[in-house]
């Protein structure tokens, strides 16, 4: 069975919350358990441990996804808040440490969304706090009525990886639930994909492994089958991920 380690969301303790109001709970969201689950392919939520007991934990995982939630704290990449968008601090150091364990190990990597934020800061770049304040010309990229069916047309850099991987699409649509983006990209990471409207990064790769063996996506796949039809096809990504793993 190939184990893939996917960082939890969290939940910290709240008291006004009907059960465990006291405790931090960690989570996966069901539609990313469903798209991460295949035969023979289990995704497994990564506790929040420390040290030698983490590392135990964290040699046992084939490959990794770090999934999406809430914005990453300014702080994690060098800067100060500019609004109301504090972020997540304590998740953002769980995930960095997990993060630089996989690159550091050599197994394939999966960022997704707020995962794709994390590999960039991973690598050393920013972030925009708030597209629609730092970069107001950009196009809609997040509603929270509409929220996975909002989609937008992407580029992908020529002859690259996601080029090749859909030669055949005449209008690359993806979906699109963010609306903190990539300001200044990470070193040594390739750029895949753009948003065709407003030149947004979507998608990239670590060149110091083979295209795609670590790479991150700005889209949500695991929400595809919202609008499946409209969009490209959300298992190549994984398949491609998957292809990496050698049981």
């Amino acid at each position: 069975m190939i184990k893939i380690g996917v960082s939890s969301c969290f939940m910290y303790p709240d008291i006004d919350r009907i059960v465990f109001g006291p405790k931090t709970l960690l989570y996966l969201e069901n539609d990313m358990a469903n798209y991460l689950s295949k035969p023979g392919v289990i995704p497994i939520l990564i506790p929040d441990y420390d040290g030698d007991r983490m590392k135990e934990f964290l040699d046992e995982m084939d490959g990794f996804v770090f999934q999406g939630g809430v914005d990453l704290a300014p702080e994690s990449y060098g800067e100060e808040p500019i609004g109301r968008w504090k972020g997540d601090k304590y998740r953002d150091d769980y995930e960095l440490a997990i993060m630089d364990y996989a690159v550091k190990s050599g197994k394939p990597v999966f960022g997704i969304c707020r995962g794709f934020q994390v590999m960039n800061v991973y690598f050393g770049g920013t972030l925009y706090q708030d597209m629609e304040t730092q970069k107001p010309e950009t196009i809609k990229h997040r509603d929270a009525i509409e929220y996975d069916k909002v989609k937008h047309e992407v580029v992908f850099t020529k002859g690259e990886l996601l080029d090749k991987m859909y030669e055949a699409t005449e209008v690359p649509l993806v979906n699109s639930v963010h609306h903190q983006g990539v300001k200044n990209l990470g070193k040594d990471l390739k750029v895949l994909a753009t948003s065709e409207k407003d030149g947004i990064i979507e998608a990239f790769t670590w060149t110091g492994a083979p295209d795609g063996k670590v790479m991150g996506v700005q889209w949500h796949p695991e929400y595809f089958h919202t609008i499946a039809d409209q969009l490209i096809d959300a298992h190549k990504l994984y398949n491609h991920f998957l292809s990496f793993i050698k049981k």
